[in-house]
């Protein structure tokens, strides 16, 4: 009996040191993290999206100044915005012009969307956003203009060119009869 307690020991002893070694091995290394979308807002605040050394790329920028701007906050887009490394990607450029604009500045906002235009004259965003704007200053034959130079370049079902002709015939709308 003894001996069979003491066999039953000793494996037990070899098994519960494999366990513990185990436990360890797999500490060291941890399982590889699933991919995180950092550019979606939901992950902005997880640890894999912070910025590394507290600098963000051009890329990052872009993004979280985009997502301020549309949430309705453009001087933190401004402020954002401003960070960026190459101030003539059309992007910035577009985003500065967006958050400028809609603080109630369009005669502002229409230096960096022509600068933007400049860069990228393809960017049918900036040149959706460009339409709004001449709509704000009551402009119908530039909206216009911007309307067909989308239109051109990704046609009447894309959503560039959906939101311009929807802001137009808004505004169409909203006129006196005779204007």
């Amino acid at each position: 009996m003894p001996k069979r307690l003491l066999t039953a020991a000793l494996v037990f002893a070899a098994a519960s040191s494999a366990l513990s070694n185990a436990s360890l091995a797999a500490m060291d290394e941890p399982a590889p993290r699933p991919a995180i979308d950092c550019a979606d807002p939901a992950n902005a605040g997880k640890p894999a999206c912070a910025p590394q050394n507290g600098a963000m790329t051009d890329d990052q920028i872009y993004e979280k100044a985009y997502w301020s701007a549309k949430s309705g906050a453009y001087a933190d887009a401004l402020a954002v915005a401003g960070q960026a490394q190459n101030e003539n990607d059309p992007r910035i450029l577009r985003v500065k012009g967006f958050a400028t604009r809609k603080m109630g500045d369009v005669d502002a906002a229409m230096p960096f969307y022509r600068k933007a235009l400049s860069i990228d004259p393809a960017d049918t965003r900036t040149r959706q956003y460009m339409g709004e704007a001449y709509l704000q200053h009551g402009d119908f034959p530039n909206a216009r203009v911007q309307l067909r130079e989308i239109e051109k370049r990704c046609g009447v079902e894309c959503e560039d060119y959906q939101t311009l002709a929807d802001a137009i015939a808004e505004m169409h709308v909203r006129l006196p009869r005779g204007s």
